[in-house]
């Protein structure tokens, strides 16, 4: 064996032993020291996240730094913990990794994610830093490993963020608060950091770190955030003409992430529409649909699961060339929420064009109408619904598709151009992303700068 293969096998970093003497369970989980906190620590108390976090930082550095983001911006830390230290010392503290728990996760990955969690704390400490122990946890049969590895008493941090409501998700309250009281009870701890307003439920000598204050939004401005808590959190009523706007509610995260599903909370109807695509099995549910362009029948077929298995348009949407009338979409919930799949044909007889000839007439009193997109996140879950746009922006007319393909080998791509193929001012782009749909630039401006203005002329979701 040579020399450099046994510093290999032999190193620390690849064993991660160094903490197996304090480790606890039989997963012989690294134990995170209790830190060396006073109650002034926690006065005013913004959260910095760990990308933006630099060494020799004498601006922010009154704030700690968490890892409440998605993973792949902190890897690092576990492949190169060495590295980083420099970056974490100049901050009031650190709270530890925040590995995925996803309650879809193998308990093994889970498992693994506890152990990194863990490790990286204690190594943090062993190396002069100031710990707090970041909290996570999936469904109950993780019970049994992820509080361990922190002595009772500690100052802990949690996150309510990604559990909470949000859009069209309901929160995951139930799930989270079965977890927290089970922290209470096996950590008992001190303290508890919450990043993002607490339920109400929630118990214990909590700390409330807000998120949108602790954002890079407010990196460049000094703000003191705890004399408002108790009005954010709603312990406090707003006093009388104080000019103090309470907004409450998700805020659409640029990098947060946190426990609780991968997919969010169960999907549940954002706008009336919407409800069509739950119900009872075997129910037909009639919708109908209206845009600047057209009024349309919708037919949603619920499947034993109680939602929607297809829905039949009785339309082409003005573009026979990729739809006919009446066409069908599949509708798919790998997602956990309703995404419309390819238009397929479906046959036309004699009862299907009685119907849409009848659609014609329809009174406007009795339809559902699509409006202009309020702001980015509507027009964003509009795309992942396997929405199909269009839109006007200064006279001319542009289209989002969701299903074309710039070869017919490649993969599916969403496509957007001008409806017009004569225009050859603007070009026409294939995107991979709803991001890079958002940079598509009209007339000097960035879609994602005026999605709440453009005039919405046909959307079929």
């Amino acid at each position: 064996m040579t020399l450099e293969n046994f510093e290999y096998r032999t190193s620390p970093l690849f064993l991660r032993n160094q903490f197996d003497e304090s480790s606890e369970g039989g997963f012989k989980i690294p134990v995170i020291p209790k830190g060396d906190f006073a109650e002034s620590d926690f006065e005013q108390l913004l959260l910095l996240g760990f990308d933006r976090a630099k060494a020799n930082d004498t601006k922010l550095n009154n704030r700690m730094v968490h890892f409440f983001l998605y993973d792949y911006k902190f890897e690092r830390v576990w492949k190169a913990p060495d590295k980083i230290i420099e970056k974490l010392k100049p901050y009031r503290g650190v709270l530890s990794p925040d590995f995925s728990m996803y309650r879809e996760m193998n308990p093994t990955m889970q498992l693994y994610n506890t152990f990194r969690n863990r490790w990286c704390g204690a190594y943090f400490a062993s190396k002069g830093l100031r710990v707090i122990p970041t909290i996570s946890w999936g469904d109950e049969n993780t019970f049994d490993f992820c509080f361990l590895g922190i002595p009772k008493g500690s100052t802990v941090a949690v996150s309510t963020y990604m559990v909470s409501e949000h859009e069209s998700r309901k929160d995951q309250k139930e799930f989270f608060l079965k977890g927290y009281n089970e922290m209470l009870r096996q950590i008992q701890p001190e303290r508890i950091i919450c990043y993002n307003t607490p339920f109400p439920e929630m118990e214990g000598n909590i700390i409330f770190a807000d998120y949108e204050l602790s954002s890079w939004k407010y990196q460049n401005i000094d703000y003191q955030p705890s004399k408002y808590a108790k009005y954010i959190t709603g312990a406090l009523s707003l006093p009388p003409d104080c000019g103090i706007m309470i907004k409450r509610g998700f805020v659409v995260p640029d990098e947060v992430k946190g426990m609780g599903s991968a997919f969010g909370g169960e999907w549940k109807p954002k706008k009336p529409e919407d409800e069509r695509f739950l119900g009872e099995p075997g129910e037909i549910k009639i919708t109908i649909l209206t845009n600047k362009k057209e009024q349309y029948r919708a037919e949603t077929i619920i499947g034993s699961n109680r939602k929607a298995e297809y829905e039949l348009h009785f339309t082409d949407h003005l573009r026979p060339n990729t739809h006919t009338n009446p066409h069908k979409h599949v509708i798919n919930w790998d997602k956990g929420f309703p995404y419309f799949e390819k238009p397929q044909p479906y046959i036309n007889n004699n009862m299907n064009q009685k119907i849409f000839e009848e659609n014609k007439r329809l009174k406007m009193e009795n339809v559902t109408q699509f409006s202009n997109f309020d702001n980015l996140s509507d027009f964003k879950w509009s795309l992942e619904c396997g929405g199909e746009i269009e839109f006007e922006w200064n006279g001319k007319r542009f289209g989002i598709f969701k299903y074309m393909k710039k070869t017919p080998s490649s993969p599916e791509q969403i496509l957007i151009g001008p409806s017009d193929i004569t225009e050859n001012e603007y070009p026409v782009v294939y995107a991979d992303t709803i991001d890079e749909v958002l940079n598509y630039t009209i007339d000097g401006h960035i879609l994602r700068d005026i999605i709440d203005q453009i005039d919405v002329l046909w959307r079929n979701i």
